[in-house]
């Protein structure tokens, strides 16, 4: 046995979750290391869920695991809500692709219009990463720049034009990615975050055509974005006449119903949305100003149209789920029940870490929790504690790869799926739920202890 995670935890999951294990061996001959997303490696081999409902999945050894991992952020109602089952089965009996407009498209982006401050006109795509691909698209053909500034730790999908600095720097300080040609990153500035002397100084010396900035700050809030820097940006990029691009991909619809530009009182001049906007299912979309919209329209004012084919751009299925979500997060109770599930999920971590005298922390804003390991500092005195006073440097960081699979395999142990050092409540957690979640993480310290991969 190799034990990549720690001796005992690794046996005990090898006989807790048997035919994942062999699952696993068949996905090594399909999939480049027998996954289908990097965010599902993970040692000695992932589980395989067989069917979810609410803030539960259930893998194909029967076991009933309560899910951290939201659909990748794209559930804030949970596992198959049945408004969004009963909408999606209807409409497949009618039709999942009819290669032509129909009526649902026009529902789904009205409900969008409603919902996002800055959505006058709006485009749907598959994905966030189109979403992002298209806003900076649109912003070059807006205003004739073709240089983007981007925040470092910042994702924002990955494609070659942003990908690049969307994690910590490799060894060579550098944040090069294999395969992103020169020619495509040079027109890519990356600076610090929370820093709007920078972002003035960088506007002054690039004369960038937009700033993009994702909404909750790094990795979907790694490093925070401090109070009143998305407005200090918003009135900054205004005076300087440069678009600001807010990238809502995850804060969409799960901070507030109408995203973290609500929350702020700010307007965009574009928003790229996902996950959530699409109910579950794939979809995106970029919204925005009408004026800057008209870059994709046919015969527009700017002479020049931006390409935008897609074969399920606003597919009928994913029309019908995203109505469906919607018309539930508009109510606002969706995203109130999952930031106070995750406000007591963090308290009740922060004390298992005390009582235990173990060096991490736990943080995060809204329904979105971070776990920090290796931490000395103070210990967190209530929900706004950010480690390290939100230091860049300090924060964004990659942390130790066998720690992190080991207390992913611990947690599955005990019967909690996380997302990474990352988690993401529903409106589908349950006080029960939280508090089974905090027992089961004291388990998985005990447990990590036990096998000497932690003090």
């Amino acid at each position: 046995m190799s034990q990549a995670v720690g001796q005992q935890i690794e046996a005990d999951f090898f006989a807790k979750f048997p035919t994942s294990a062999q699952d696993y061996q068949k996905a090594c001959e399909l999939f480049p290391s027998g996954v289908t997303h990097d965010g599902r490696y993970m040692k000695p081999f992932p589980i395989y869920v067989d069917r979810a409902l609410g803030a539960h999945k259930y893998d194909v050894d029967g076991n009933d695991i309560i899910d951290y991992w939201s659909g990748h952020g794209a559930l804030i109602l949970g596992h198959s809500h049945p408004a969004m089952v009963e909408a999606v089965q209807a409409q497949v009996a009618k039709g999942t692709h009819f290669g032509a407009c129909h009526e649902l498209e026009l529902e789904w982006g009205e409900l969008v219009r409603q919902l996002v401050p800055s959505c006058e006109m709006l485009r749907f795509t598959s994905s966030g990463t189109e979403a992002t691909m298209m806003a900076l698209r649109v912003s070059r053909i807006a205003t004739g720049k073709t240089k983007v500034v981007k925040f470092a730790g910042h994702f924002h999908g990955w494609h070659d034009l942003l990908t690049q600095a969307s994690e910590p720097p490799h060894d060579d300080k550098s944040y090069a990615m294999p395969g992103v040609t020169n020619g495509v990153s040079d027109e890519l500035v990356i600076i610090r975050p929370n820093d709007l002397a920078l972002v003035e100084r960088t506007i002054d010396e690039h004369d960038p055509a937009c700033i993009i900035v994702e909404a909750t700050g790094s990795r979907w809030g790694v490093v925070p974005l401090e109070d009143g820097f998305l407005q200090g940006l918003r009135q900054l990029t205004a005076d300087k006449g440069v678009l600001l691009i807010l990238d809502e991909v995850i804060s969409g619809f799960r901070v507030a119903p109408g995203g973290m530009q609500e929350v702020c009182g700010i307007v965009p001049d574009l928003t790229s949305l996902a996950k959530i906007v699409a109910g579950g299912l794939p979809g995106g979309c970029l919204a925005g100003r009408a004026d800057l919209m008209q870059a994709i329209a046919f015969d527009n004012p700017f002479g020049q149209k931006m390409k935008h084919p897609g074969t399920y751009n606003a597919n009928p299925l994913s029309a019908a789920a995203g109505i469906a979500v919607l018309k539930e997060v508009a109510t606002g109770e969706p995203c109130r029940q999952a930031n106070e599930s995750a406000a007591k999920l963090r308290k009740g971590m922060n004390d298992v870490l005390t009582r235990k005298n173990v060096n991490w922390a736990v943080y995060g804003q809204f329904s979105i929790i971070k776990v920090f390991p290796g931490y000395d500092g103070p210990r967190p005195q209530d929900d706004s504690f950010v480690p390290y006073n939100n230091d860049f440097d300090r924060l964004d960081r990659k942390h130790d790869a066998r720690l992190g699979h080991a207390f992913r395999c611990a947690l599955l142990l005990n019967g909690v799926d996380w997302f990474g050092w990352g988690a993401m409540t529903t409106a589908a957690h349950t006080d029960e739920d939280i508090e089974f979640t905090v027992n089961a993480f004291e388990r998985a310290i005990d447990a990590l202890r036990n096998d000497g991969l932690i003090d």
